[in-house]
């Protein structure tokens, strides 16, 4: 068989309640441009990998996989505007096992290969678990109801305070993650305190500043 691509399955500790499953030429490649970007806090890893002998789409792959189960892609309506996503609210192992099925049904076992996590990406795994249990939370930033913050690409962009977890966009209610993944026009989750400042200093740092004060 010549092998011209793979399916893919894609995680992030980032968001451990999706998987990114798409196709690519070079799945290397692939996840360079996905790790470039300095807004997610833990870069995407190959979970596993289907080679094919036909050069496919994602939209394709997609379809795919909403034929199978439509409740699993993220999709988010936001002022009518309706935005559908390459994620999937599934853990990696169902994941595998479709392509394991789709590997099958073909005669192609040999073609799906499992990755092994490097020791790196099994640390970023338990640091990211550790960030969980400590969510941001506004009270760590001593940042009360009302209060006004700012958009880092765009100080423009403003939004404010509702409760612990929730802000008020334009009269909508968001998580800071939402907002973020929403205004930078992204495809995947982010982190929020990342995104936004409030008094001029991005939330991220001034948690950590404060947190290290105590």
């Amino acid at each position: 068989m010549n092998n011209v691509g793979v399916i893919y399955i894609l995680t992030n500790p980032s968001f451990p309640q999706y998987v990114k499953i798409g196709y690519a030429n070079d799945v290397n490649d692939r996840l360079k441009q996905l790790n470039r970007s300095e807004c997610v806090p833990f870069s995407f890893r190959l979970y596993a990998y289907y080679e094919v002998s036909n050069r496919l789409s994602d939209k394709k792959i997609h379809e795919i996989i909403d034929n199978l189960n439509p409740d699993l892609r993220s999709i988010e309506e936001n002022n009518g505007q309706k935005r559908v996503r390459e994620f999937y609210a599934m853990d990696a192992e169902e994941a595998y096992k479709m392509l394991e099925s789709i590997a099958s049904i073909n005669g192609l076992e040999k073609n799906l290969h499992r990755v092994a996590p490097s020791p790196e990406e099994l640390e970023d795994e338990q640091e990211a678990e550790k960030v969980r249990l400590d969510a941001f939370k506004f009270s760590m930033c001593n940042i009360r109801e009302g209060e006004e913050l700012e958009f880092v690409d765009d100080p423009t962009k403003k939004c404010y305070v509702k409760n612990e977890k929730k802000v008020i966009f334009e009269g909508e209610e968001y998580s800071l993650s939402m907002l973020a993944q929403m205004l930078s026009k992204k495809d995947y989750p982010l982190a929020g305190p990342h995104y936004f400042k409030y008094k001029g200093e991005i939330l991220n740092d001034l948690r950590n500043r404060l947190s290290e004060t105590k």
